[in-house]
């Protein structure tokens, strides 16, 4: 969500900034962290009592990239997908799932098949009925090689029946284990059990898609209002470079449970102008970073709201100096994370030594949190560092060493790099060469890649500490840092397969996943858990924040007693 998933895209998408995305949108906000997380959609405009306008302002930092679900990628277009599209679950209160275009579902006794069953009163924007085929034409074309979708072989592969197989070239698509029984029964067939598959149904990758829709828009499906539909709480009736803008979709089958008429999204790059535009009462809400934290942290509408969304460096084992393990442990080891979450962002986000965020996943017996029962993998030392960085240039026959760095181009980013530059070049004899761009360009180039140090992040697609961990299996979709571990696959292996249906051992299994993958191997290099400080208008009520999957849902947010 996160996710997903890219440091400085959700950064941005939070503190003025999505790996997430998808992870995925990104302002976020509530009258307090308590009331951020209200909205059971059970009051409506009359018991509420509503007496103001039912619009929204809103800002992103980033353009949408796509709102094609089979290849969106980013906390920015996962945030509007899940504005817009229901699928066979929603992401509901407390992480739990709710119904969607499901109404319920069986599992077999070997849990490998699942069956849903579909509500009837569903339909698109324009006016097509919502059936179990949309799910199969989607999730087909997801996993289709000539799609290039990311997330579908990612998501998919190793869970649903053959999705690898197709996803690799060598089993057609109509293969994969997904079935309309009839209009409105799904039948879907696993590849092992999954704990997790219920949560993984909410999000953006599983959504339904209209074949004669899509097939009619071609190359332009998905790029503008005109060539979108919707089957979700609002429909997309504008968007272009500097904004979107969202209104009710009144054919929605749960449109009664919406209160929100419109929504307006600009696209704002600097945190000054969003909160210029905050306290002139253009925008409802605004993340602030922390120049601006000090200044409104008395403000009574202030709040800040801590996620499970982990933010790292990224090191290119494919080059020459980050391939040395000692290297990577030192940069692990020479940056101050403290100071970073303390002075740089102070926006209650937390320093991490690890790969799994706390307040996340707990053990099934004792109920420990995850992060808890490692703690933090390794210390902040510049001393120890030095020494590392010196075996590791012996090991490299190198007095001195040039390391890119890929950040963004927006004021938060490039107050991030530069901090970051600075640690790092603590290392006696190392540079670093800070390259800012756009984020389109960084998607790509992670991709590609084409990157030695990057600062990325993610948020969780589904509530399982596999969300995490799967990320950097061998040639993993997400990996792009060379990793490759025979003994961390076969943990990950075992804990989704062996293990599946033991949860103890399997999660026991992945504690000793990532303490290979962060204190021995030292793939990443953590940074910090995000907190997001906000200044929100208390005539916002009800939006909820998510853990999983879209930050955000607003299908039953309102707006009460805006003068």
């Amino acid at each position: 969500m996160k996710k997903a998933n890219w440091f400085l895209l959700v950064l941005l998408l939070a503190l003025s900034m999505f790996l997430a995305a998808c992870s995925g949108g990104d302002e976020s906000g509530g009258e307090t962290e308590g009331d951020a997380e209200g909205g059971d959609g059970e009051e409506t405009e009359e018991s509420s009592g509503m007496d103001s306008e039912q619009v929204l302002n809103l800002y992103e930092p980033s353009e949408i990239p796509t709102m094609d679900a089979s290849m969106a990628t980013d906390a920015v277009a996962f945030q509007w997908l899940g504005s817009t599209m229901d699928g066979l679950y929603r992401v509901g209160e407390d992480g739990e799932t709710e119904e969607g275009i499901a109404i319920d579902h069986e599992i077999s006794d070997d849990s490998l098949t699942w069956t849903f069953n579909l509500r009837d009163d569903a339909t698109w924007s324009n006016g097509d009925p919502v059936t179990a085929h949309d799910f199969v034409y989607a999730w087909q074309r997801a996993v289709n090689p000539d799609t290039g979708s990311e997330y579908g072989p990612y998501m998919m592969g190793g869970v649903i029946e053959n999705a690898q197989a197709i996803a690799d070239g060598d089993a057609p698509v109509e293969e994969l284990g997904v079935e309309a029984a009839d209009d409105y029964t799904l039948e879907v067939t696993l590849e092992k059990p999954t704990p997790y598959f219920e949560s993984l149904t909410t999000f953006g990758t599983f959504l339904p898609l209209n074949e004669e829709f899509v097939e009619e828009q071609g190359e332009d499906y998905a790029l503008e209002a005109e060539s979108l539909i919707a089957n979700g709480p609002f429909v997309i009736t504008e968007w272009d470079a500097s904004g979107w803008t969202l209104e009710k979709n009144e054919d929605y089958w749960d449109a009664d449970q919406v209160n929100l008429e419109q929504i307006n999204v600009d696209v704002v790059k600097e945190t000054s102008s969003a909160v210029n535009l905050y306290q002139t009462g253009e925008v409802d809400r605004v993340a602030l970073d922390a120049e601006f934290v000090d200044e409104y942290r008395s403000a009574e509408d202030f709040t800040t709201i801590e996620e499970p969304t982990l933010f790292y460096l990224k090191m290119n084992q494919e080059n020459e100096i980050l391939s040395n393990e000692n290297a990577r442990k030192a940069i692990q080891r020479v940056i101050d994370r403290d100071s970073l979450v303390n002075t740089l962002l102070n926006n209650g986000s937390l320093a991490s030594a690890g790969n799994m965020p706390q307040n996340f996943v707990f053990h099934p017996e004792t109920e420990e949190d995850f992060r808890e029962v490692n703690g933090d993998l390794f210390e902040t030392n510049v001393e120890e560092a030095q020494e590392l960085w010196a075996t590791a240039k012996e090991e490299l026959d190198i007095e001195e060493a040039e390391i890119g760095y890929l950040g963004g181009d927006t004021e938060l980013s490039k107050n991030m790099d530069a901090y970051i530059k600075d640690q790092l070049e603590q290392l006696e004899g190392l540079t670093v060469n800070v390259q800012a761009v756009p984020f389109q360009e960084r998607l790509d180039r992670d991709t590609e890649m084409d990157y030695d140090l990057q600062n990325a992040g993610w948020g969780p697609d589904y509530v399982d500490p596999n969300t995490f961990l799967n990320l950097w299996v061998t040639d993993g979709g997400n990996n792009k840092t060379g990793y490759s571990s025979e003994e961390y696959d076969s943990m990950i292996e075992e804990a989704n397969n062996e293990l599946a249906q033991e949860p103890v051992e399997r999660f026991e299994t992945l504690l000793e996943a990532e303490k290979l993958l962060i204190e021995e191997d030292a793939v990443l290099a953590p940074l910090y858990q995000r907190s997001r400080a906000y200044l929100w208008q208390p005539y916002l009520k009800d939006v909820t924040f998510n853990q999983a999957g879209p930050d955000f849902t607003y299908k039953y947010a309102y707006i009460e007693g805006k003068e």
